[in-house]
């Protein structure tokens, strides 16, 4: 039955895809994976873990995560997961990095056909699946807990959640699925949540209270407090940022604060001309279209996918070209090149992006009101006076104007959200040894 829905929503979503796929080239790559789950058959007989992380986000959080599950289990094979294309680019960059014994692999994360799932399921005989944040898809649970003895299978695969947040809209959402779901919820073999709240509304959806535990966000362990790390260091060259300049990284960013962004750049520029701006947006696919409108406006930009490394950028002639960042995985670094930062997705309906890493970097943070996919972080930095929230164009202005004229105030708030971040710093260790109470004697005693 759950099948014949998922098909009417595909083929109702078909033209929307369709457009997609035309006009951003959106899901060209691994239809074999998400639409049948003919996935590369796992070779050996190694313990495995299967990391699921939608997309970039995601992909970074498990970082962490995923070392210290290979230093302590050095002989485990990993299965790492996404959804979306760039999610799957950031993977096999971090993949390659990754310790431990033989291969690891990288697949798409196939949709919930039951098909699809068994199929990917026999081909990878995972002893433990890890689902990033909240990805609970009532299909693949349900096979995974029932895939019986066999050549190809395991017994009851374990499901866990890590990093698990359930927003308020979400939980919502999910209450009136809750006859639909809660088998799903009650299926989890272990949940770490990032706080009491999102816990209780796990709890709601049907989870066993032994099985939810508190461990806060690995977001704050998977993050560079090092302003003069590497990469850092090189992405600063390539900018030709120079001594003196003060650099304001506006990433993450939707439409609207892209504008946002540029016009208070133009008209600070004039009062600051040391002032640099580099515009990380969102979605990198909005930058060909950006480009053209900051052009039409008169206003020079500088594309970083244009800049060959071992050149020196393209120097501005007037010094004050726009820095468009049109890659992928790159915004931590960036973070570590700002004076001051704003992070994106707040000022429209999105809810906030992540305010963490350029938090740890001790620089000065802003960002603006609507924040709720971050709710905790943002009250640990409003409470230890570590950020400014920005309603407006005006607001951001006046931050900016601070933070340039103000180097004490600007070196104040940014040691104190680099504390906060440092203080909340554990929930890798406390995660993975979650995760290790999952797996059989045997593996953990490899």
């Amino acid at each position: 039955m759950l099948d014949f829905i998922y098909l009417a929503a595909f083929v109702l979503a078909s033209p929307w895809l369709l457009w997609r796929f035309v006009r951003y080239g959106k899901n060209r790559r691994g239809w074999q994976h998400k639409f049948l789950g003919l996935v590369p058959r796992r070779s050996g007989d190694r313990p495995c873990i299967w990391f699921h992380a939608v997309s970039v986000g995601e992909v970074n959080l498990l970082t962490p995560v995923i070392d210290r599950i290979l230093k302590e289990v050095p002989d485990v094979q990993l299965v790492l997961s996404t959804t979306t294309e760039t999610g799957f680019d950031l993977a096999s960059k971090k993949i390659a990095g990754f310790t431990g014994r033989g291969e690891h692999q990288l697949i798409f994360f196939p949709f919930d056909f039951s098909w699809a799932c068994r199929n990917s399921l026999r081909r990878i005989r995972p002893d433990l699946i890890v689902l990033a944040e909240l990805e609970i898809w009532p299909n693949f649970i349900s096979i995974a807990e029932s895939m019986s003895e066999g050549e190809d299978a395991k017994v009851g695969i374990p499901v866990a959640v890590i990093n698990g947040r359930l927003s308020e809209s979400s939980f919502r959402g999910y209450q009136r699925l809750k006859r639909f779901l809660q088998p799903s919820f009650q299926r989890l073999s272990w949940i770490g949540v990032q706080d009491e709240a999102y816990a209780n509304r796990f709890l709601e959806m049907g989870c066993e209270p032994d099985r939810v535990n508190v461990t806060g966000s690995v977001k704050y362990d998977g993050v560079n407090t090092d302003r003069h790390n590497p990469l850092s260091q090189k992405l600063r060259r390539l900018a030709g940022i120079e001594p003196g300049d003060f650099v304001f990284v506006a990433g993450s960013t939707q439409v609207e604060e892209d504008r946002i962004a540029t016009t208070l750049f133009l008209a600070l520029k004039t009062r600051h001309p040391q002032l640099r701006l580099i515009l990380v947006p969102r979605h990198p696919e909005r930058c060909e279209a950006l480009t053209r409108e900051f052009q039409g406006m008169g206003i020079e930009v500088i594309r970083r996918s244009t800049i060959n490394p071992d050149h020196e950028v393209p120097k501005s002639s007037d010094r004050s070209a726009i820095f468009l960042v049109d890659v992928i995985g790159e915004l931590g670094g960036w973070w570590g090149v700002a004076d001051a930062a704003y992070v994106g997705g707040s000022m429209g309906k999105r809810g906030g992006q992540n305010m963490i890493e350029p938090a740890a970097y001790g620089i000065p943070v802003s960002f603006g009101p609507n924040t709720r996919n971050f709710r905790t972080t943002v009250e640990l930095l409003k409470g230890a006076q570590a950020c400014v929230v920005v309603q407006n164009q005006d607001e951001l202005s006046r931050f900016m104007d601070r933070a340039i004229n103000d180097p004490e105030w600007r070196n104040l708030i940014g040691r104190r959200a680099q504390s906060e971040v440092l203080r909340h710093a554990g929930s890798a260790d406390r995660t993975v040894a979650g995760l290790r109470r999952l797996l059989s004697p045997q593996i953990n005693d490899h």
